[in-house]
């Protein structure tokens, strides 16, 4: 009887306590091709050059009644640079710039996200290229979510930051306007 007591003292106290409610997991759409990364940068001050990462991964988590704890992860494989143009493209990927042999790989992981409360947020980070780490912020704008045609789930962002070169220890000199690069992240994540 003592036992049964137990039990249901254990099970009505589980029940008051407050449930808690977990971030939704997402993994970003890269198969689908519905996320991207980008970059943009001056050429010597007179245009901008354009380009993109074709080969990266991630994740991230979001729960709407606790903004705060988002978390978000991204891998790039820096070798898939694509400005375009062949020649550039080996020369971006040598030792001039990202040094792609030493350096294979570039990432991101958050240490905070803040919404300002008008569909932005900040997300704050540790991103990592060409073997340096730095901390970056990332200005962030909520797209949309909702259900999609195979019968799952999905929710987008899109975030652009600025990064200087010599930060990461990238010294090659394109003339003082190109000093610094900046990175657009468009994700459509798909919720597991």
């Amino acid at each position: 009887m003592k036992q049964n007591q137990l039990i249901a003292f254990v099970l009505a106290a589980a029940m008051l306590l407050p449930v808690q409610a977990f971030a939704e997991k997402y993994v970003i759409d890269t198969e689908g091709s519905h996320a991207f990364i980008q970059f943009r940068i001056q050429h010597l001050g007179y245009s901008w050059l354009s380009g993109r990462f074709n080969t990266f991964n991630g994740q991230f988590e979001y729960d709407e009644k606790n903004p705060a704890a988002a978390s978000v992860q991204v891998e790039i494989d820096v070798a898939s640079i694509d400005s375009n143009h062949a020649e550039r493209d080996k020369h971006l990927r040598g030792e001039d710039f990202l040094h792609v042999d030493k350096f294979p790989k570039a990432s991101f992981k958050s240490t905070s996200f803040t919404e300002n409360g008008d569909g932005t947020a900040v997300l704050k980070g540790d991103f990592t290229l060409h073997g340096v780490t730095k901390p970056v912020s990332i200005d962030v704008e909520h797209i949309g979510h909702g259900s999609d045609p195979w019968g799952g789930y999905r929710r987008g962002f899109e975030g652009t930051t600025r990064i200087a070169l010599a930060d990461f220890g990238i010294n090659y000199n394109l003339g003082p306007k190109s000093k610094e690069v900046e990175l657009t992240l468009s994700v459509e994540g798909v919720r597991q």
